[in-house]
C-alpha cells in the first residue's frame, strides 16, 4: 500500500470519529445538555477536519469547513447565541461536511448547490444585522436642568485610530517536523484568514560543516491584517502545541516574553584533540543524562496516549477462529478424559478443569475485543431522521438511549439497514403531520425513540414512536385484497400487526422515494432472522407502535444445553432456558386432537416435542418419560420443549449452515462436540413462532 494511502485511511477514520463527536455535541447543545466545553469540542472537531483536509489538498472541504468553523468561533466567543435555529443550521452543515468527507474518500459526490447554499446560510448567521449597519445615530432628547440649560453634544470630525496589524513570530522545532507538520501549511492557513506578508529568518542557520540535517533553524515573521481575530490566528497552531514557538502582538507593541529559539545541536568533539575530548566528556555525560531524563519525562507524559491501538480486523477474526478451535479441542480432550473414567481428584481431571477455565477467560477476552458499542450505528440515524422529516414535512425529535451497549462487530455491521428501515416507517407511516397531531391533542412534534439494552444474554433494540399506531382494519383490508389472507380468517390483533412483515405488503397509497413498494419490513425480518434474532411489534391505536429486535450478542460461541431427541444430539441455548423438569403425568393435559399443555406453578404452557417439531419422528414421546425444558422467547411468551434426555451443559462454537444448506425452521446453526459429532443448535424462537402461526392456517400459508 502507498504510505500516503495509509495516512489518508487513518485521517478518514479520524474524520468519522470527529463527525460523530461534532453531531453528538450539537445534539447535546440542542437538548440543553451542552456547555462551553461542548462548544469547544465541536469547534475542535471541525478545525481538525479542516486541518487534515488542507494537508491532503481537499480544497472544497477546507473552504466549507472554514466557513463552518467561523460560525462556530462566533458561538465559542459568545457573539452567536446557540438558539434552536442556529443549531438546526449547524446540524445540516455537519451533514454537508460529512458529504465532503465521503467525497474525499471517493465514495460519493457533494451537491455543489446545496453546499453553496449551506455556506451562505452559515455566513448569514455571523453577518451583522442590516438594521444595525444602516441605522443612523438617533439623537437622544437631552433633559434640561433647573436653570433651563441642556448639555450640547458636540461631535468632532476625526477618523478613529485603526488598530495596528498583527505581527506573528513562529519558529518551528525539529520535533514539529518529526511529527509530519510543515511550516508551509501554517503559512497557507494564515493566508486563508487574510492578507499576510511573511519574512524568512535565517539568522540561526549555521555553516554547512556544522549543519545538522534534522535540526530546525528557520523562523518566520508574518504580518497579518489588523481585522483578523486573535483567536483565529492562534487556532491555526492548535495541532503543534509546544513544538512551534509562537509570539503574537500588535505591530509597534513590545513582546511580553523574550523569544527563546530552539537550542542548536551540541558541537561535535574532534577525535584528534585528546585533551579537549577528556574535558568534554563530563559535559557530554551531563547532556546525555539530561537527554535521558527529558526522554523519561516525555515518555511519562505521553504514556496515557498509548492506551489504545488500531488493529486490522482480519487479525482479530483470525484470533477468534483460533480460539474457537481451542474451545473445540478442549471439549474433545474433556470427552476423552471422561471416557477414560479418570477420578475427579486425579491430576489429569484437575488440570483439565484449569484448562477449561483458562479457555473460557481467553474466549471472553477475545470476544470483548470484537465487542463494540452500538453508537457507531446509532450516530448515523439523526441525519437520516432530519432528511426524512424534511421530505415528509413532519416535525420529528429523535431520542436515543443505550448507545454504549456493546455487541459483536458482526452484528453491528448488519444492524444499520434494519434500523434504517424501521425509522423510515416510523416517521413516514407512524407519525402524523403536525396539523393531525395538534388536532388529536398531541404536540406538533412527534417523538421517535431508538434504544438498546442487554436482556437475558441478548441485545434488544427498540424503535418506538408516539404516532397513530397501526391501522388494523386497513392492514386487514389490504392483506385480503392482495390475497395474503382469506376473508374468513379470524386473526388476533397481534397476528394482524405481523401481516406488515409479509413480502409485498405496504399500506402506502402511493410510491415515494421513502416507502410504498412493500420491500421494507419483510427485508427487516429476514435480516434479523439471518442474525439469529427475532422481531416483535406492539401497537396501540392513537398512541404509537414499538418494534423490538432481539439479537444474540455474538455469532461465534454460546453456552448451550446438550439434549437428545430420538437418535439426534441437539443444543439448546442456555439464554432461552428458564428451568428443566420431569413433569408428573397429572400435570400434562391434552389440548385439541394433537396438542398438549403442561401445568407449571398454576400456569399452562404449550408442550412442543422437539423431535416432532424438527421432523425427526412422527409420534411425540410421553413427557412424563422424558425431560422438559421450560423456555421463554422475546415477545412470544413461554413454552415447554420435550426431549428424551439431557447430556450436559457446555460452551459450543457456532458453525453456520447457510453457506452449504438452505435455512431450516427451528435450526439456527451447528457445532462440533467433544466426541467429534456434529450437533444442531436449536432456534427456539423460530420453533415457538411456528407453533404460534400454526393456529392460523391461512396466515401460515401466506408466509
Amino acid at each position: 500500500m502507498d504510505p500516503m494511502d495509509a495516512i489518508k485511511a487513518t485521517y478518514f477514520q479520524e474524520c468519522d470519529e470527529l463527525l460523530a463527536s461534532l453531531e453528538e455535541g450539537l445534539l447535546a447543545l440542542q437538548t440543553g445538555d451542552g456547555d462551553n466545553d461542548t462548544i469547544n469540542a465541536v469547534f475542535r472537531a471541525v478545525h481538525s477536519i479542516k486541518g487534515g483536509a488542507g494537508a491532503f489538498g481537499f480544497e472544497d472541504m477546507v473552504e466549507f469547513a472554514h466557513v463552518f468553523e467561523t460560525s462556530l468561533d462566533e458561538m465559542r466567543s459568545g457573539r452567536l447565541d446557540p438558539d434552536p435555529h442556529v443549531l438546526k443550521v449547524m446540524l445540516r452543515a455537519s451533514d454537508v461536511l460529512a458529504d465532503h468527507v465521503q467525497a474525499a474518500k471517493g465514495e460519493g459526490v457533494v451537491d455543489a448547490v446545496r453546499a453553496q447554499a449551506m455556506s451562505e446560510e452559515l455566513e448569514a448567521l455571523t453577518a451583522p444585522p442590516v438594521a444595525a449597519v444602516n441605522a443612523a445615530p438617533v439623537a437622544a432628547e437631552l433633559e434640561k436642568d433647573e436653570w433651563g440649560f441642556a448639555p450640547l453634544k458636540v461631535e468632532f470630525d476625526m477618523e478613529p485610530e485603526a488598530p495596528a496589524p498583527w505581527m506573528l513570530t513562529m519558529r518551528p522545532t525539529s520535533a514539529m517536523y518529526a511529527k509530519g507538520h510543515d511550516a508551509a501549511l501554517f503559512l497557507r492557513e494564515l493566508a486563508r484568514l487574510g492578507e499576510i506578508k511573511a519574512t524568512l529568518d535565517v539568522s540561526l542557520l549555521p555553516d554547512l560543516l556544522t549543519l545538522d540535517a534534522e535540526a530546525a533553524y528557520c523562523g518566520w515573521t508574518v504580518e497579518l491584517a489588523a481585522e483578523i481575530a486573535e483567536q483565529a490566528i492562534l487556532d491555526v497552531f492548535d495541532f503543534v502545541g509546544d513544538d512551534c514557538a509562537i509570539k503574537l502582538r500588535r505591530a509597534g507593541s513590545e513582546l511580553e516574553l523574550p523569544f527563546v529559539p530552539e537550542a542548536p545541536p551540541a558541537p561535535v568533539v574532534a577525535v584528534s584533540a585528546p585533551v579537549e575530548t577528556i574535558e568534554a566528556l563530563p559535559v557530554a555525560q551531563e547532556a546525555s543524562s539530561a537527554a535521558k531524563a527529558e526522554a523519561k519525562a516525555d515518555n511519562k507524559s505521553t504514556a496515557p496516549t498509548s492506551a489504545t491501538i488500531r488493529v486490522d480486523l482480519e487479525r482479530v477474526d483470525r484470533l477468534i477462529d483460533l480460539v474457537g478451535e481451542l474451545v473445540i479441542n478442549q471439549a474433545m480432550l474433556a470427552q476423552r478424559v471422561m471416557e477414560s473414567e479418570q477420578p475427579p481428584s486425579s491430576t489429569v481431571t484437575l488440570g483439565l478443569d484449569e484448562l477449561e477455565q483458562l479457555t473460557r477467560q481467553i474466549q471472553d477476552s477475545v470476544m470483548a475485543i470484537r465487542a463494540q458499542p452500538v453508537k457507531s450505528v446509532f450516530q448515523r440515524m439523526p441525519r437520516l431522521v432530519r432528511e426524512i422529516a424534511a421530505s415528509t414535512g413532519k416535525q420529528v425529535r429523535l431520542v436515543m438511549e443505550g448507545e454504549g451497549t456493546e455487541v459483536d462487530k458482526t452484528v453491528i455491521e448488519r444492524l444499520s439497514d434494519p434500523i434504517t428501515h424501521m425509522l423510515r416507517n416510523a416517521i413516514d407511516h407512524g407519525l402524523e403531520t403536525p396539523a393531525e397531531r395538534i388536532g388529536a391533542g398531541k404536540q406538533g412534534e412527534g417523538v421517535v425513540r431508538l434504544s438498546a439494552l442487554h436482556r437475558s444474554g441478548r441485545i434488544v433494540i427498540e424503535v418506538s414512536d408516539d404516532g397513530k399506531g397501526i391501522n388494523r382494519p386497513r392492514v386487514r383490508e389490504i392483506a385480503i385484497k392482495k390475497g395474503l389472507i382469506s376473508p374468513e380468517a379470524n386473526l388476533s390483533d397481534d397476528e394482524i400487526d405481523n401481516l406488515i412483515f409479509l413480502p409485498g405488503f405496504s399500506t402506502a397509497s402511493s410510491v415515494s422515494n421513502i416507502s410504498g413498494r412493500g420491500v421494507g419490513m419483510d427485508v427487516v425480518k429476514r435480516s434479523i432472522q439471518a442474525l439469529g434474532g427475532r422481531i416483535a411489534i406492539t401497537s396501540q391505536p392513537g398512541k404509537g407502535s414499538k418494534f423490538s429486535l432481539s439479537l444474540p450478542l455474538t455469532l461465534a460461541v454460546l453456552d448451550g444445553m446438550v439434549i437428545s431427541a430420538s437418535d439426534q444430539t441437539l443444543v439448546a441455548p442456555l439464554t432461552a432456558i428458564i428451568e428443566t423438569l420431569r413433569p408428573k403425568p397429572e400435570d400434562v393435559r391434552a389440548l385439541g386432537p394433537t396438542g398438549a399443555v403442561l401445568l407449571v406453578r398454576g400456569e399452562h404452557v404449550p408442550l412442543i416435542d422437539v423431535g416432532v417439531a424438527l421432523g425427526i419422528r412422527t409420534k411425540p414421546v410421553d413427557p412424563a418419560n422424558g425431560v422438559v425444558l421450560l423456555v421463554e422467547s422475546e415477545g412470544i411468551s413461554r413454552a415447554a420443549l420435550v426431549a428424551d434426555e439431557i447430556q450436559g451443559q457446555r460452551q459450543v462454537v457456532i458453525k453456520s449452515l447457510e453457506a452449504n444448506f438452505q435455512r431450516v425452521v427451528g435450526i439456527a446453526a451447528a457445532t462440533i462436540l467433544g466426541d467429534g459429532r456434529v450437533a444442531l443448535i436449536l432456534d427456539i424462537e423460530a420453533m415457538l413462532e411456528r407453533r404460534l402461526n400454526e393456529r392460523v392456517i391461512p396466515l401460515a400459508r401466506a408466509s
